[in-house]
C-alpha cells in the first residue's frame, strides 16, 4: 500500500516541491493527501511539511497567502493550485489546544510523531521516492482502524479537539476506533468543553456530510462527547414512541440522519427534526406505554435553531433548518386542493421544497415501520408539486401582478404596514385561485379588501 508513484502527485505540486528543494529546504507531502492517495481516494487538499520557516517560503513564491504565519503556515498559490506549507512542528508545538508560534524548526520525524492520528502521520517525498510511517499508519489503514499517534493521552493533551477528530475520522472513513484511543477520550471531556465552538462545529459539519454520520454520532454518545456538543439528543435515548416507530426517539433520529442525502441543511434537519419530542411527550390514550408528541415540530423548530446558533452555524442556515423541522410533519392525501399544495410551496419556498421532501423521506425511512406506505405518500406529493411547478405560480408577494407602488396607488396611501398586509392578503387569494393574478383582478380584490373594513 505504501508504494506511491510520483505520477500520483499533482504536477503543479511537484513544481512547488522542486522550488523548495532547489532553495535548500526539505519538503514532504503529509497528512490527508498521503492517506487519501493510499486509500485510492481523490485528493482535495495538498499539505506540505517543510524545513523552511514561513517567512522563507513567502520569499520563494510570487503568490502566497499568510493563512497562519505566526504558527508557521502559509498557502502557496501556484497556477491556481493552493498548497498549504507548514514549518516542521515537534514537541511543544501546541499550547492551549492551538498550534503555538514556531520558535525552532524540528525534523520531519518529530513533526509526524506529534500529529493526531497514525493515519495522518504519514509523509511522502515524490521527488526522492521516500516514504515515512513512524507510527504504523499504513497498517492501520489496512486494518481500517483509527488510532492516536503514539500515546493517546499525550496527543489529546496537546489538543483536546483531537478527541472529536478521532471520532470524525472513524465516522467518515467507516473505520473502527481503536480501544486505547477510545478509552482515552472521557478523561479529556472537561478540557474538550473549553475548545472553541467554531472548531467543534467544523468537525461536526464534516462528520454530518460524510458517508456514515449515524456511526459518528453514536461514537460521540459512547465516548461522552455528545453530551458536550448536542446534549439535547440524549433526551430521546430510550424514549419509546408509538406503533409507527420501531425505534426510540434517539435511534430514530440517527437512522433518519443516515437516510438523508449529504446536504448539510437536510442532514441537520433530519438529525434534529424530533429534538423536542421528549419535552412534548404525553401518554398515548390508545397504546399503553406509548407516547404522543403534539406540536413537537413547532417547538422543535425553535429548539433546533437555538442549538445551531449555539454551535455558531450561520444564522441563515439555522433558519433554513428550523423551517424544514417545522414543516416536516405533513401527511399528504389526494384530498389536498391545489391551493393547499401552493400554500405549502409558498411557506417553504421553491428553493427548499426538495430539501423538505428529502427530510420527510428520511424521517419515514428512519422509523422502521410502515416505510413503503410513507414513501409512497412522499412520492405522490413530489409528483403533485412537479405538476404545479410546470405552471407559472405566484408563491411570493414579489410574484404578484401588482407591485408595492401600484398597491399604494390603488389604495391612495403611502408606505405603511397596511400596504404589506394588503399584499400578503392578495397573495393568499392568488394561492387559492391563481387566475386572479392580473392587474385588473388584484385591483378588484383590493376594493373588496377595503370594503370588508381591512
Amino acid at each position: 500500500m505504501e508504494r506511491l508513484s510520483p505520477a500520483a502527485a499533482e504536477p503543479r505540486l511537484l513544481e512547488v516541491l522542486r522550488t523548495l528543494r532547489d532553495a535548500g529546504h526539505e519538503a514532504w507531502v503529509v497528512g490527508g493527501a498521503v492517506r487519501d492517495l493510499l486509500l485510492g481516494r481523490e485528493v482535495h487538499e495538498w499539505d506540505l511539511a517543510c524545513s523552511a520557516r514561513a517567512e522563507e517560503v513567502v520569499r520563494l513564491f510570487p503568490r502566497v497567502i499568510a493563512t497562519g504565519l505566526q504558527h508557521g503556515t502559509v498557502t502557496v498559490l501556484h497556477e491556481r493550485l493552493p498548497v498549504e506549507v507548514t514549518t516542521y512542528r515537534g514537541a511543544g508545538a501546541y499550547a492551549g489546544g492551538q498550534p503555538r508560534e514556531v520558535e525552532s524548526v524540528g525534523t520531519i520525524e518529530e513533526d509526524l510523531v506529534h500529529r493526531d492520528l497514525t493515519i495522518n502521520a504519514l509523509a511522502w517525498d515524490p521527488l526522492g521516492g521516500r516514504f515515512l510511517d513512524p507510527t504504523g499508519g499504513v497498517e492501520d489503514l489496512r486494518c481500517k482502524r483509527v488510532r492516536a499517534a503514539g500515546d493517546p493521552t499525550a496527543r489529546f493533551d496537546e489538543d483536546p479537539l483531537r478527541t472529536l477528530r478521532a471520532v470524525r475520522f472513524a465516522s467518515v472513513l467507516g473505520f473502527r476506533l481503536e480501544r486505547s484511543t477510545r478509552r482515552a477520550i472521557p478523561p479529556f471531556l472537561p478540557r474538550f468543553a473549553a475548545v472553541a465552538v467554531e472548531r467543534v462545529r467544523n468537525e461536526l459539519e464534516k462528520m454530518l456530510v460524510g458517508p456514515h454520520p449515524r456511526y459518528g454520532i453514536e461514537l460521540m454518545r459512547r465516548t461522552g462527547l455528545l453530551a458536550h456538543v448536542v446534549p439535547e439528543l440524549l433526551e430521546g435515548f430510550g424514549m419509546r414512541q408509538n406503533r409507527w416507530h420501531r425505534y426510540d426517539v434517539y435511534h430514530h433520529a440517527l437512522r433518519s440522519l443516515d437516510a438523508a442525502p449529504p446536504r448539510l441543511a437536510v442532514r441537520l434537519a433530519a438529525l434534529l427534526h424530533d429534538v423536542d419530542k421528549p419535552r412534548c411527550a404525553a401518554p398515548s390514550p390508545k397504546e399503553p406505554g406509548a407516547h404522543t408528541f403534539y406540536n413537537h415540530e413547532v417547538s422543535g423548530a425553535e429548539r433546533a435553531k437555538e442549538i445551531l446558533l449555539r454551535l455558531r452555524f450561520p444564522t441563515r442556515l439555522a433558519e433554513e433548518v428550523a423551517l424544514l423541522v417545522r414543516e416536516h410533519q405533513f401527511v399528504y392525501t389526494d384530498d389536498w386542493s391545489d391551493g393547499a399544495v401552493r400554500r405549502m410551496l409558498a411557506r417553504v419556498g421553491r428553493e427548499r421544497i426538495d430539501d423538505l421532501l428529502a427530510v420527510r423521506e428520511a424521517d419515514v425511512r428512519g422509523r422502521g415501520r410502515y416505510v413503503e406506505e410513507g414513501l409512497e405518500n412522499v412520492r405522490a406529493l413530489r409528483e403533485r408539486v412537479r405538476r404545479l411547478e410546470e405552471k407559472e405560480l405566484a408563491l411570493d408577494v414579489k410574484d404578484l401582478a401588482l407591485g408595492g407602488r401600484e398597491v399604494m396607488e390603488a389604495l391612495g396611501e403611502g408606505p405603511s404596514p397596511r400596504i404589506g398586509a394588503a399584499m400578503r392578503w392578495l397573495l393568499g387569494q392568488v394561492l387559492e385561485n391563481p387566475s386572479v393574478n392580473t392587474p385588473e383582478g388584484l385591483r378588484a380584490l383590493l376594493q373588496r379588501w377595503e370594503g370588508e373594513g381591512a
